[in-house]
């Protein structure tokens, strides 16, 4: 990261006079990375000539917004690519192990009062738009047969939920409220009860029929359930509390049952739950997370994808949701680009707990594709 250090000063008198904040968070991003890995990732004369070249025109433009898009840009690229392109280098795990973010605190001038007003003001917005301004939260007792109508909204709502609680437990930390902890314990009693007997939860097919679960793989619902289970881990890992946990749990043994080696095939349409999966094998210890995530991965790219996702051209097929080739195969980055973020990361989480899963050079690949071709 020297050399990255070393445009910034070199460059932050001409562009960043009025962006000093911007400059501060790229520069906590390289400290986190310095002093959070033991080996800094690989970059070659190539990636670091387009680094210097973009920062040239950088301190070329008039533009704020260009300015600020850029360092947004470079900032994103260096925190979540140089954290999967470094994972598989440590020396030992306890040297890339998350840090549950309930044992982390902040008490600087930046980043504390934005995460207050996240606390204080976005969460609220978040929880009167999930519950009132839309049928989100209405879905889930239709679910559990306490509702009758139509489903409301589109399949993925429940997703957005899922999100949202996720969001009140982080913010439960930072500003414990009793208000909007009774308000998460609520919904979670909701989900619990549209949860089925077999653990499966999506209130799209339980509302609109059930016979048709599992025969799209674009439709999402492995992706709500990597949502599910990432709000589960962290309301428990904020609140203590099991109850959505426990749904996670029950909701992943239905997929270990029906998915893996001598089961049912699956791509998922949109990825998540790949990482998902790893944080649950985290916070539980059970190996068949784990490696039901790195099963996951190494479906994609042998053509047993089907569904709205992939019949859309107009999307660009395989290549929109990264089913193009075998994940250890990848030399540059394509389609959608969340999904693609989403599989990276599961990737650098498999590969730092299973080294021999062979995910490394495909993600070294990709990040000198990005930064070397896409920058």
């Amino acid at each position: 990261m020297i050399f990255i250090r070393m445009i910034i000063d070199k460059y932050q008198c001409l562009y960043m006079k009025k962006l000093t904040a911007v400059a501060m968070i790229l520069l906590c991003y390289i400290d986190i990375i310095d002093t959070t890995f033991t080996k800094p990732p690989r970059f070659s004369k190539r990636s670091i000539h387009r680094l210097q070249r973009l920062c040239s025109r950088l301190a070329k433009s008039y533009s704020r917004i260009v300015v600020q898009s850029y360092c947004r840009l470079v900032a994103t690229a260096i925190l979540a690519l140089s954290t999967a392109a470094t994972s598989w280098s440590q020396p030992s795990k306890a040297a890339i192990k998350p840090v549950n973010f309930a044992e982390v605190r902040f008490d600087d001038a930046f980043w504390k009062p934005r995460m207050d007003k996240v606390a204080s003001v976005t969460v609220p917005v978040c929880i009167t738009y999930t519950e009132e301004k839309t049928g989100r939260i209405r879905n889930f007792d239709r679910a559990a047969g306490k509702l009758d109508g139509p489903h409301e909204g589109i399949f993925y709502d429940d997703s957005d939920v899922f999100k949202a609680l996720e969001a009140m437990a982080y913010t439960l930390k930072i500003q414990p409220n009793a208000a909007i902890e009774k308000k998460a314990d609520e919904w979670i009693d909701k989900i619990a009860a549209a949860q089925q007997a077999d653990g499966y939860l999506n209130t799209y097919y339980t509302v609109t029929g059930i016979e048709k679960r599992w025969t799209d793989m674009g439709m999402h619902e492995m992706y709500c359930a990597g949502h599910l289970i990432e709000a589960a881990v962290a309301y428990y890992n904020a609140t203590g509390k099991r109850k959505l946990l426990d749904v996670a749990i029950r909701y992943a043994d239905h997929l270990d049952a029906l998915f893996g080696p001598g089961k049912k095939d699956w791509v998922p349409g949109h990825q998540e739950i790949e990482l998902a999966l790893v944080k649950l094998y985290h916070t539980t210890g059970d190996q068949r997370y784990l490696k039901l995530s790195n099963w996951l991965l190494e479906e994609r790219g042998k053509g047993l994808g089907k569904g709205y996702t992939w019949d859309n051209k107009s999307w660009g097929g395989v290549n929109y949701c990264q089913d193009n080739v075998p994940v250890k195969d990848i030399s540059d980055i394509t389609g959608h680009a969340v999904r693609a973020m989403y599989m990276y990361t599961g990737m650098a989480d498999v590969a730092a707990e299973l080294p021999g899963a062979g995910y490394e050079a495909a993600l070294q690949r990709v990040w000198e594709d990005v930064v070397g071709r896409n920058m």
